[in-house]
């Protein structure tokens, strides 16, 4: 009986670490509204078009958006208006946008 339930617990146990590996430190597909990859901007394959990523910074806060231009990385980079100041902003594939 001993045999059968620790065979059990070994089973489960197995089953689960897939599930929490697919979860332990991997970086999201998406940025979550009330939390920003802490690496941002990510590079990867953007599917923002260039109003969406426009509209994406001006609703972070940033007015007059300039420059606006897709890099090689797939980072959505423009400079733009904040708190009165000019600054560089980015749009990641994830929708995190940063001021650098």
């Amino acid at each position: 009986m001993k045999n059968i339930v620790f065979g059990v617990a070994v089973l489960l146990s197995a089953a689960a670490a897939p599930a929490f590996a697919q979860t332990a430190g991997n970086t999201p597909a998406i940025a979550t509204p009330d939390r920003q990859n802490p690496t941002a901007p990510v590079p990867g394959k953007n599917s923002f078009t260039e109003d969406q990523a426009r509209e994406r910074m001006q609703e972070a806060g940033y007015t007059d958006v300039k420059e606006l231009k897709l890099d090689d990385k797939g980072i959505w980079r423009a400079t733009a208006m904040k708190d009165g100041k000019s600054v560089s902003v980015t749009l990641d594939f994830q929708g995190n946008v940063v001021a650098l």
